[in-house]
């Protein structure tokens, strides 16, 4: 049987924090709640010294039919009650890899990186399984360079199957994904779209139908449609509602 503590090895386990600092922990936490409800996504908030959630906002996604407090309350058990048994061993295994990888950076590299992954959460009334996309950064290290805090981020994903794990900085331009089989991180250019593509997503989330856009663009309708199927190769979806969704969360447009 999988038991909280196993989402804290020693890569993220903190032995001592000084009281002190968490003289600011209010603050952040009402920072992040401004934030949440400026977005459709779910927010929570990781606190690896204490191994809880110190804030979970009421988005009803990631909820799964529970209250924002009663989330708080679980903590990492909402983890284990509320994630398939094939997808909480991935997310344990993205755990111990993610750390890792973070271990190896510098200290003044590590906020810079979001790792990125898809995992099923059941809902606790319907039993309805729902693939989310989850992002996970770091907000604060200790003194020793640990993750400390760290801001979590929920949206339906865009994909078909759980995994699917990336780690990316925009900031420095890398961009690495990680194989479940064999266990080791590959470095990847990072995805690029093209000026039209972007357009095409732009336009296509203003409810712009492929014959309006093809007028915006003074482009054939033909046109459109070559670049949109390029568009969904690019991003392995399916539809222009995923590749919207998707663009958004990799942050391509």
């Amino acid at each position: 049987m999988i038991i909280k503590n196993e989402f804290f090895i020693p890569e993220n386990r903190i032995e001592y924090l000084p009281e002190e600092m968490y003289q600011s922990i209010n603050q952040i936490i009402e920072d992040i709640d401004a934030f949440a409800r400026t977005t459709y996504k779910s927010i929570y908030l990781i606190d690896y010294y204490k191994q809880n959630l110190p804030y979970v906002s009421d988005n009803p996604l990631f909820l799964c039919g529970k209250s924002p407090e009663e989330v708080q309350k679980m903590g990492y058990h909402f983890f284990l009650d509320r994630t398939t048994r094939e997808d909480l061993e991935m997310l344990l295994e993205v755990n111990r890899a993610g750390f890792e990888f973070a271990s190896r950076l510098p200290d003044d590299e590590k906020m810079l990186y979001t790792i990125g992954y898809d995992f099923h959460i059941i809902h606790q009334v319907t039993g309805r399984k729902t693939l989310i996309y989850q992002q996970i950064t770091p907000l604060r290290l200790t003194d020793e360079g640990k993750v400390w805090l760290a801001l979590c981020t929920a949206s339906v994903s865009s994909r078909a199957n759980s995994g699917n794990v990336e780690i990316f900085t925009k900031k420095l331009g890398r961009y690495y994904t990680y194989n479940l089989k064999s266990g080791r991180w590959q470095e990847k250019e990072p995805t690029k779209l093209k000026p039209i593509e972007k357009d095409i997503i732009y336009l296509s989330a203003k409810g712009y139908t492929t014959q309006d856009i093809a007028e915006e663009l003074f482009k054939s309708v033909d046109t459109i449609k070559f670049h949109r199927k390029n568009l969904f190769n690019i991003l392995g979806v399916s539809n222009i509602s995923e590749a919207i969704n998707c663009a958004m969360n990799l942050k391509l447009i």
